[in-house]
């Protein structure tokens, strides 16, 4: 008999897997991350391996998931759809390998079929003479969830099967995903009417398909890949997993892209590094990649041990969850001045290194999943990804009784001040997103307000792009955009990659700069929610920068299209002592503008007139265009809405055009856009 720690200790384990399967497979919502889990189940199954009599019926290393919910049809799944073993190291490829090989008593290289491993939802689909009849969930590898009316709601399930060749009943065996691109832009809707957003595309395509009213289901961006057979294969005209596979696309099913048949312990390993390079980039999440011998007849051969086939493994990636404790949390001020809460965290390796800060991205989402000093959290990093603090875990909470009461810690405030300038931190009501007032003056936002005053369409100094821009600010040579304007040759030859004619390229380039327009002066403040054409409204409609810089924000909503949000961004610009500072030390420094509500320059024959550009024009360049409607009154706006008058349409024109169509705007060539601007509207 197992001494009695091992005991205890199997069936807490037990426990806790039976917990954290309920919490994943039934409410989708997982409290540890699957690193965690892993080793949980791990240990389980060394321990059973080492002391056989803890192996129990109910062991939830003999099953796989949790029961199906009593809403749904339970479905009895034709064969048994039964989960991989893992490796996380290469040694365990390479052993993997070897008892195939000795399995198979060969000491040749063993082809197998490899894909990517998706992390998503398994489910089974049937067909009875090619119409696809019914399907479900994994459930517990036996039993399954009946989701059939919610799975014919995506699109890439063939309801027909195309071509031929397939057995009068098969299960098809493949992931339900959510593209990366369509998870964010469901979340984008869920923000937008003011609803959850998910934690990951993983759950948020498990909790999609999963729901009782299809209706629900069918307006998620849900996406299906096959990856086998399951009732049926063998009536399948295939010798290998490979040709099943191109069988599978054949028959209309989405199979990986990125599948294909390697040799031996190196090519798996090849694979694996290359998958793992090329993930960041692809459209889908993956956790690992699978592999399987190729061979069917070797797949049958091999067979199957309790809960695994013999013939395959899943390859994970390092974790890209992993449970960690915030030592504090700090705000981080962003080249745009936005206000980022970091969690400071205990050291802990996950997604290939060691991570000791994480983003909790804003004010709200810190209080929505509750964050606190002390507690322990989930990590994630995927790819290049800032690592980021998905949730608490409440119930590791440090309490100020070890029997329970009030935390330790009270919630997290944003502070009131920036802690780079000390300027005020404001957020706007429809903003998520906290931000200092300090603008030109912050240091955290110095290079990006430098880069923008810079630009072609602001101050236009050719040659201070944001590589010399950096340079700049960290030789301690400009703190301000007015700094630019006492730069000499000498200091700016001294400079990496800067000879004495760029130097005095750039003096001159700086010193025609004076002498703009207070349309790009205004723009090139960089203020918030300020661009170019309402920077032109302001010019035209003031006049003049003394008479912008007193307006209050009656006066500013007086301007067109400016509204209370865009009044509140200006009049906070101008409301802070050291923003003005620095518009008095350009003004010292040369910058001018001619002053006084300029006349218009021609006919004004597009007043009131939205107009919306898009493709080529035969002659016109896009800038030409623009300035010629904008000097007989019209707009230019860049997106299509109701409020647009007319789309001009060169070659190439993209989704605007189809936008245009779809709302019955006005579409007209270049040549009507000239007769506009010479005879304008004809009623």
């Amino acid at each position: 008999m197992p001494p009695q720690g091992v005991v205890e200790r199997a069936a807490w384990l037990r426990g806790e897997i039976e917990r954290h399967n309920h919490a994943y497979y039934v409410l989708d919502a997982p409290t540890i991350p699957d690193a965690e889990y892993d080793k949980l189940f791990r240990e389980l199954q060394d321990l059973e391996q080492q002391y056989p009599d803890l192996l129990t019926a109910d062991s939830p290393t003999q099953r796989v998931g949790a029961p199906p919910l009593k809403e749904f049809q339970p479905h009895a799944h034709g064969v048994p759809m039964l989960s991989l073993n893992n490796a996380f190291a290469p040694e365990e490829v390479e052993a993997f390998d070897k008892r195939v090989r000795d399995g198979l008593e060969t000491i040749a290289a063993i082809d197998y079929a490899v894909e990517p491993k998706f992390d998503g939802l398994a489910i089974s689909l049937t067909y009875e003479n090619g119409i696809f009849l019914r399907g479900a969930t994994r459930g517990d590898g036996v039993t399954g969830e009946e989701v059939t009316p919610n799975l014919r709601t995506l699109r890439d399930i063939p309801l027909r099967l195309q071509g031929e060749g397939w057995p009068k009943r098969i299960e098809i065996r493949g992931e339900v995903l959510m593209f990366k691109a369509d998870f964010a832009e469901l979340n984008a809707r869920q923000r937008e009417r003011g609803e959850k957003e998910f934690a990951n595309p993983r759950n948020a395509a498990a909790g999609s398909l999963r729901q009782l009213d299809s209706r629900i289901t069918a307006g998620r961006p849900l996406s299906f890949f096959a990856y086998g057979v399951g009732l049926g294969s063998d009536a399948v005209a295939a010798t290998t997993h490979a040709e099943l596979m191109d069988r599978l696309a054949a028959w209309g099913f989405p199979v990986a892209a990125e599948r294909r048949v390697v040799q031996g312990a190196r090519g798996l390993l090849s694979y694996f590094n290359e998958i793992g390079e090329k993930r960041p980039e692809l459209p889908y999440d993956i956790d690992g990649v699978v592999y399987k011998v190729n061979r069917l007849d070797w797949q049958a051969a091999l067979g199957f041990v309790s809960r695994a086939p013999r013939f395959a493994i899943a390859h994970k990636f390092p974790a890209e969850e992993a449970l960690t404790e915030v030592l504090g949390i700090d705000v981080q001020v962003g080249r745009t001045g936005a206000i980022t809460p970091v969690a400071r965290l205990k050291p802990v390796f996950v997604g290939g290194v060691t991570v000791t800060n994480a983003t909790l991205h804003n004010a709200d989402e810190v209080r929505r999943k509750d964050v606190r000093v002390g507690d322990t959290v989930i990590v994630r990093r995927a790819g290049d990804v800032i690592p980021e603090v998905v949730a608490s875990v409440p119930e590791k909470r440090p309490m100020r009784d070890l029997f329970g009461g009030e935390p330790l810690q009270s919630p997290f405030e944003l502070p009131g001040n920036c802690p780079e300038c000390g300027s005020r931190i404001v957020k706007g009501e429809d903003e998520a997103i906290a931000r200092c007032t300090g603008g030109l003056y912050c240091p955290a936002q110095r290079k990006q307000a430098l880069w923008h005053f810079a630009a072609r369409r602001a101050m236009d100094i050719e040659g201070l792009g944001d590589k010399l821009v950096d340079q700049l600010v960290e030789a301690g040579l400009v703190h301000t955009p007015a700094d630019l304007y006492a730069l000499t040759v000498e200091q700016l030859a001294g400079l990496e990659r800067m000879g004495e004619k760029s130097a005095r390229n750039l003096v001159d380039a700086i010193a025609a700069s004076r002498q703009t327009t207070l349309a790009r002066f205004i723009f090139a403040l960089g203020i918030r929610n300020v661009g170019e054409a309402t920077a032109r409204d302001l010019a035209k409609h003031f006049g003049s920068l003394d008479a912008l810089l007193v307006a209050d924000s009656d006066a500013l909503q007086a301007v067109p299209d400016v509204g209370p949000i865009v009044a509140a961004s200006i009049a906070a610009f101008f409301g802070e002592a050291h923003n003005r500072e620095v518009i008095e030390g350009l003004r010292r420094a040369g910058v001018q503008w001619p002053e006084g509500k300029p006349e218009p320059a021609g006919p004004q024959l597009l007043v009131g007139k939205t107009l919306v550009l898009t493709g080529t024009l035969p002659t016109l360049k896009r800038d030409e265009a623009k300035a010629r409607i904008e000097a007989a009154g019209g707009k230019v706006a860049g997106s299509v809405s109701k409020k647009t008058d007319y789309v001009v349409a060169g070659e190439e024109a993209g989704s605007k055009l189809e936008k245009a169509l779809e709302l019955g705007i006005p579409v007209i060539d270049e040549a009507a856009l000239l007769s506009l601007l010479e005879q304008g509207v004809q009623e």
